[in-house]
């Protein structure tokens, strides 16, 4: 599992693992429990580049971030260290 340490949103951290550029498990620590448990359903499955094309750049409240956009941020880190 790969831990991620989130800026700018209710969720502390995110720890996921991928395997062969697919995404296999997600957990949000802290935030909204029932919204996240659900994009985790959502992406898990899903090629690393997809879910960082779908989520980059989702906004809550004017945070200029959001939970979902952390996620992408950590995968596409985790995308550019492999390379």
């Amino acid at each position: 599992m790969i831990t991620y340490n989130t800026e700018g949103v209710c969720a502390k951290q995110i720890t996921f693992s991928i395997d062969d550029n697919i995404v296999k498990k997600v957990v949000f620590h802290s935030g909204c429990d029932g919204n996240l448990q659900g994009i985790s359903k959502l992406v898990e499955g899903m090629p690393v580049e997809e879910v960082i094309k779908r989520l980059s750049g989702i906004d809550c409240e004017g945070k200029g971030t959001s939970c979902p956009d952390q996620l992408a941020k950590a995968l596409k880190m985790q995308l550019n260290n492999k390379v």
